[in-house]
């Protein structure tokens, strides 16, 4: 039988790479209506992430960006970031959060080392971005997140492309391009916190999946939990939760700055309970 069992091969019958891309797909079909995302006065059912998440796929398509690309992402704990997670790997790219609380040769190091294609950036953060790429003479496509919420709006002296007007001109029916291999890269993130240049650490679909897996187990987490994201989403991608989240068709609400009145605010408006 050893002959009949390798010759048992991989196809599409037997075999689909790991992807956490995957649990926004099932969750979205499964619990469409159940409430995803929480934002102040914004929420989104799991329906309408997927729906926003496959429109800026299809924009960043658009703009040139696919496989094996970097798109970074400078911004807070907002649903765009979330939002990122899924919809730069959509393309075939690969995320890269940073760190907000860089400072600007940092973060001109980190675009240059990626080779960041296409900048996604927090209004707020507009001037620590525009600082990075005018010190280092650095080129690319800058989104804009304009966040209603923000406490300070910066003008705009850069030529950018605004977040919303992507998602409002993708295509909500786009395909994603099929994942050939669970080895590809998903997201790079950089150390930080040593005397050092940052050092950069590439995610595949594989681990994160995995991850994921493993953070329900570890956790024991149930269906459906109301999660504050109050840990950073530049940190490890949030402790991949992220991912998570969406796995367990969790509701999330996020938080874009840390105060302990606000955290307690959160905790007891929205009966959190992780």
């Amino acid at each position: 039988m050893k002959e009949a069992y390798e010759s048992l091969r991989k196809n599409p019958a037997n075999h689909v790479p790991l992807t956490p891309l995957s649990f926004l797909h099932r969750t979205a079909d499964i619990y469409s209506e159940r409430e995803a995302i929480i934002y102040g006065e914004r929420r989104y059912s799991w329906r309408q992430l997927r729906k926003r998440c496959l429109c800026m796929a299809s924009s960043l398509t658009e703009l040139g960006v696919g496989l094996g690309d970097t798109v970074a992402v400078l911004a807070f704990n907002t649903p765009e970031l979330f939002e990122a997670h899924f919809s730069v790997p959509m393309t075939g790219a690969v995320l890269n959060t940073i760190n907000t609380r860089l400072d600007a040769e940092t973060v001109a190091y980190i675009l240059k080392f990626g080779q960041v294609k296409t900048l996604i950036v927090d209004r707020e953060l507009l001037p620590l971005a525009q600082k990075a790429l005018q010190d280092e003479q650095i080129k690319l496509k800058i989104i804009l997140i304009d966040d209603d919420s923000a406490e300070v709006k910066p003008s705009v002296e850069l030529e950018v492309l605004e977040y919303e007007e992507l998602i409002n001109s993708g295509d909500p029916q786009f395909t994603c391009p099929p994942l050939q291999d669970e080895w590809q890269a998903l997201s790079l993130n950089y150390t930080s916190g040593t005397t050092g240049r940052p050092k950069g650490v590439v995610y595949h679909h594989r681990g994160s999946y995995l991850m994921s897996m493993g953070t329900v187990t570890a956790w024991e987490l149930p269906h459906s939990p109301r999660y504050l994201y109050c840990v950073p989403m530049f940190h490890c991608n949030g402790w991949g939760h992220v991912w998570t989240m969406t796995l367990v068709a969790a509701t999330v609400v996020c938080m874009r700055s840390f105060s302990p009145k606000l955290l307690f605010d959160l905790l007891e408006r929205h009966n959190i309970t992780h």
